[in-house]
């Protein structure tokens, strides 16, 4: 994924520094004279100052650095670019990038770097402005040490156990639950079934245990660092019984496409598929299934993006072909990448002519960024049902956005989206890497703003209002199940027009209740376990991939 990181380029800059030297000597028949003695001086970078309002090129801090990497790249192969500099020349290097390609640069409070840390004022480099519900306009804004980022997103393979978890409360009385497990890994092979809650963990119980001890054991057990690392765990399982199993971590690839079924339904032939996050590993997967639907002449299709973060942009738009098929998406834009003002022509991290993404329709080479003449299946549909939770994100966003913008109707199952129509290019520092959002998509009608996410409703008035139906997610039935909630509603909405009048219920605890248990820790501090799955989410789906994909001329 070297070529999706779109690294900084430092420029290389030699500085000249004198250094002192003293000393005296004299012969056995000459006194010594006396000298004032000096002390070698070591080389200083001065640091450069602030000027309210005055934002000098990127260039002239870019790669300065309070501590410099010494070395070759592992990732790259070349030799790190950073240079002696000081933690504000990082702070005025954060400044003018954020100033040149944040996408609401003239939101962003100027205030003095002094006053922060360098990982400190990255943080307050962002618009405080509010969405239409009232939340944060920027909820995505983050930085990660550049080696950890690398070693996750470039290998697709994290030690761990291949769960996928649902987290109720982090805090006491917590509740963590299983939506499913990564087929082959040791999860699956221990057989812990959707729905199992966590009671304990190497003998620390997971709900109540509120101490720093207890906390480490839970935090160690749970996300191990390295395979090999065995865990004791305790479930509650659906029906009220216990399950002890003691399970050993390793490393675990991600297998994004799942759960491919043909139903025979009232509507006839249904497709259905669980598809996970949009990475390279996806693509042969879901041409795999919708060659399926292809041969089977399916007439319906429900895509379950319910737990899907998002990915690679042309991932996406091959998807959205393979729904829509050649003669809706002939000429249409998938979507649109919009920068900041000051870029309405020319994509300012590229520095190359912003040009719409097609809807790609055939095969791509992912490690050489090229089209092949291999034509993608397409069902040409003119109605997809799409399963959604607030993990539904980005991309999987993009895919929604992208049909309706070509009148493909699009019935939303579940419940609102993250609403995330930005991106951003990762964008590495002095060895760390920051993520402030830099575009924003629109589709093939020019609209991109669900920024409170995509809401299914039974009368849409707005665009960010889908027809469908609010389903909870159901942790008592396995995904791609038909009595499962949310695909038994979408099962249904395809017979009938309307929703469901009574869901079953999800077998997870309501938030709420968990919350107003706490009572008895009033004057307790409540201590949160990890999340690392949230962070893993962050890094690698919760953004718009750009990778360019080279097209053959005509």
């Amino acid at each position: 994924m070297k070529a999706d990181l779109y690294t900084s380029v430092a420029l290389a800059i030699t500085i000249s520094l004198l250094t002192g030297c003293g000393g005296g000597g004299g012969s056995s028949s000459t006194p010594p004279v006396a000298t004032t003695p000096t002390t070698p001086t070591t080389p200083v970078t001065s640091a450069p100052k602030w000027e309210a309002g005055v934002y000098e090129p990127q260039s002239q801090f870019i790669a300065k650095c309070e501590t410099p990497r010494t070395g070759i790249d592992p990732f790259t192969g070349s030799a790190y670019p950073d240079t002696q500099g000081t933690a504000m020349d990082e702070k005025l290097w954060l400044r003018s990038w954020t100033n040149d390609t944040y996408l609401w640069y003239d939101e962003v409070d100027d205030n003095d770097p002094e006053n922060f840390s360098v990982l400190a004022y990255f943080d307050q480099l962002k618009t405080n402005e509010l969405t239409p519900s009232g939340t944060l306009k920027d909820n995505f804004h983050f930085s990660q040490d550049t080696a950890e980022y690398n070693e996750l997103s470039q290998s697709g393979i994290e030690s761990g156990f291949g769960f996928d978890w649902e987290f109720g409360s982090n805090t006491v009385p917590r509740e963590l639950t299983v939506r499913f497990t990564e087929p082959g890994s040791p999860a699956a092979s221990a057989n812990v079934p959707r729905g199992a809650k966590v009671l304990s963990i190497n003998g620390v119980d997971f709900v109540n245990d509120n101490t720093q001890q207890g906390v480490a054991v839970l935090n160690d057990g749970l996300f191990p660092d390295d395979a090999g690392t065995t865990t004791s765990f305790e479930f509650e399982l659906i029906d009220g019984t216990t399950m002890s199993v003691d399970i050993t971590s390793t490393d675990v690839s991600v297998t994004p496409v799942q759960n491919v079924k043909v139903l025979d339904t009232e509507n006839g032939k249904t497709g259905y598929f669980q598809f996970n996050a949009f990475i390279v590993t996806a693509q042969e997967g879901l041409i795999e299934a919708f060659d399926t639907f292809v041969e089977q002449n399916v007439t319906e299709l429900v895509m379950d993006l319910r737990y899907n973060g998002g990915g690679r942009l042309a991932l996406a738009s091959q998807l959205s072909y393979m729904v829509a098929g050649p003669n809706q998406t002939n000429n249409a834009t998938f979507e649109t990448l919009r920068f900041n003002d000051k870029n309405p022509t020319t994509n300012p991290i590229t520095g190359e002519t912003i040009r719409p993404t097609p809807f790609y329709s055939n095969v791509i080479d992912y490690n050489a960024g090229r089209l092949t003449d291999t034509l993608l299946p397409s069902l040409s549909l003119t109605r997809v049902y799409v399963i959604s939770t607030d993990a539904t994100c980005s991309a999987s966003e993009a895919v929604m956005n992208a049909l309706r913008g070509i009148d493909v109707e699009v019935v939303q199952i579940g419940s609102t989206t993250c609403g995330k129509p930005y991106g951003f290019y990762p964008t590495d520092n002095c060895g760390e890497t920051y993520f402030t959002i830099q575009f924003q998509g629109v589709n093939n009608k020019g609209f991109g703003d669900y920024a409170d996410g995509f809401m299914p409703t039974n009368t849409p008035n707005f665009d960010f209002e889908l027809p469908g139906c609010e389903v909870e997610d159901d942790f008592t039935a396995s995904l791609g199940e038909p009595n499962e909630g949310m695909l038994s509603a979408a099962l249904e909405f395809a017979a009938t027009g309307a929703c469901p009048e009574v869901v079953s219920g999800n077998g997870m605890a309501d938030v709420n209740a968990l919350r107003s248990n706490q009572s008895a820790l009033v004057g307790e501090k409540l201590i949160p376990i990890d999340t690392p799955e949230t962070r893993r989410e962050n890094f690698i789906l919760h953004n718009k991939i750009n990778q360019p994909v080279i097209q053959e001329q005509d």
